[in-house]
């Protein structure tokens, strides 16, 4: 059973850091199939040592194990706990809910037209 210190957890490291989108990213490949660093670098066209970096961060906090042990190339496997609170989200993971903007949403986040700094 997830506990409500999971959750907050969760919700920090994929809704509450810059880094979250890449996390979500990257459980998301995951529960799809195990897989290792290099080949979630490949399949979401990320950075060798951003994804080692976020993967670590999710083992240190036991969203991802690897079963084989740590040895080079060794997959990832989402943690059950870590999947059942994916579930709970409103929306599949990664997409906003039509009619909701997203938490981070704003003007400073908007995208600059070309020529809006002349």
């Amino acid at each position: 059973m997830m506990g409500p210190g999971f959750r907050s957890l969760m919700w920090y490291l994929l809704f509450g850091t810059r880094g979250g989108p890449n996390r979500l990213r990257l459980l998301e490949e995951l529960l799809r199939s195990p897989a290792n660093a290099h080949q979630l670098a490949e399949s979401l066209g990320l950075d060798y040592r951003t994804v080692r970096h976020h993967l670590r961060l999710l083992e240190r906090h036991g969203a991802v194990t690897r079963p084989v042990g740590d040895a080079y190339a060794t997959p990832y496997e989402i943690a059950a706990s870590t999947s059942a609170y994916l579930e709970t989200l409103p929306a599949p993971p990664g997409e906003i809910p039509k009619g909701r903007a997203s938490p981070r949403a704003s003007a400073r986040h908007a995208p600059v037209r070309s020529g809006a700094y002349r």
